[in-house]
């Protein structure tokens, strides 16, 4: 299929199946499989899953908020399960040091030498549970993993694995002894992905799914993707086209939340709103999007979808607004709805 076909033509029902041309050695296949396989283990998270892939797809970070028992964490086990990367998990606690996550210095008597021992962040998948338990030293030093992919310890910089991926998971409904995540560091996850409580029919579904893993009857995981597989996917997806057409939509969402037109009363209730860094992380989620679901190009559909988990949690409202009980998420659904693809 051709890169320059019109994005608006094309509706969801007519998403092709993974091309073969695919110039990233199986990449695409790799992970669709893997796809499939953790969505097998998650009941009703088929979106959740999508946006853990596309974080890796990206090279993204991802806040996953929800209550206690939605599977977060099991949802982040299954993906590193599926990927030959190493893994590690963060349980945040208050009384958690900056160097319990970067690592720290230790004195060698035999050599007379410090060195210095990797913490947990350096691995390329990283669960850091419940972060807004961890005290702000923390989230500071969290920070400059994510944004610069390093860590800096006695006065030496460490780079991070490639590829990196952070997923932080945060309990929606207990505030007692956490740490609101501040702004900065609110910014730099990809997306901000709300799990909801699943119904009467995805209940039963789990408890089918547990009485079967209980039996040892689960569904294996497929043969683990490679690094090198998530690096050529990657480089892949980045080539997604995205038609100028789709571009000035994604432009003038993120310029709603800036300038009195379309909408006034909507950016009257923005005290901040979204820089360009929400620009290109829509621009790249919608790419990854495409990649995920066989298309070399983006549609309308793949940023409309994705904006409220990449958008929201980038616009702060203004305090009449928070006190009306408006949220963010709210504000970029009404855009979404008043934006419309030319």
């Amino acid at each position: 299929m051709s890169a320059m076909q019109d994005a608006t033509a094309v509706s969801r029902d007519a998403e092709p199946a993974l091309s073969n041309d695919w110039p990233d050695g199986g990449g695409a296949h790799a992970l669709s499989a893997l796809q499939r396989a953790v969505e097998t283990g998650l009941i009703g998270h088929q979106p959740l899953v999508e946006r853990l892939m596309i974080g890796l797809l990206t090279g993204g970070h991802l806040l996953i908020e929800g209550a206690p028992g939605l599977a977060k964490t099991r949802a982040v086990k299954r993906l590193a399960d599926g990927l030959e990367s190493p893994f590690s998990r963060i349980q945040c606690t208050p009384d958690l040091m900056p160097a319990d996550l970067t690592g720290t210095q230790v004195f060698r008597p035999e050599k007379g030498v410090f060195e210095f021992v990797q913490g947990p962040v350096f691995h390329s998948l990283v669960l850091v549970d419940e972060i807004n338990r961890a005290p702000p030293k923390v989230q500071s030093a969290l920070l400059e993993a994510m944004a610069e992919g390093q860590v800096t310890a006695g006065g030496t910089t460490y780079a991070l694995p490639d590829p990196f991926m952070v997923v932080a998971t945060q309990n929606s409904i207990e505030h007692e002894g956490t740490f609101p995540l501040p702004e900065a560091q609110l910014d730099r996850f990809l997306m901000h992905v709300l799990v909801d409580m699943p119904d009467a029919r995805s209940e039963l579904a789990i408890l089918d799914l547990v009485e079967r893993e209980a039996s040892g009857t689960e569904a294996a995981m497929p043969h683990p993707v490679t690094s090198a597989a998530i690096v050529a996917a990657r480089q892949a997806a980045a080539k997604v086209h995205l038609a100028p057409a789709l571009k000035d939509y994604i432009v003038r969402l993120v310029m709603a939340t800036r300038e009195d037109q379309p909408a006034p009363d909507i950016r009257k209730a923005i005290e901040h709103p979204v820089s360009p860094r929400g620009t290109l992380a829509l621009a790249a989620s919608a790419k990854a999007r495409a990649y995920l679901r066989g298309r070399d190009y983006a549609v309308p559909e793949d940023v409309s979808e994705l904006a409220p988990d990449i958008l929201a949690h980038r616009i702060v409202p203004t305090w009449r607004a928070a006190a009306d009980g408006v949220t963010a998420r709210n504000l970029v659904a009404r855009l979404v709805d008043l934006v419309q693809p030319l």
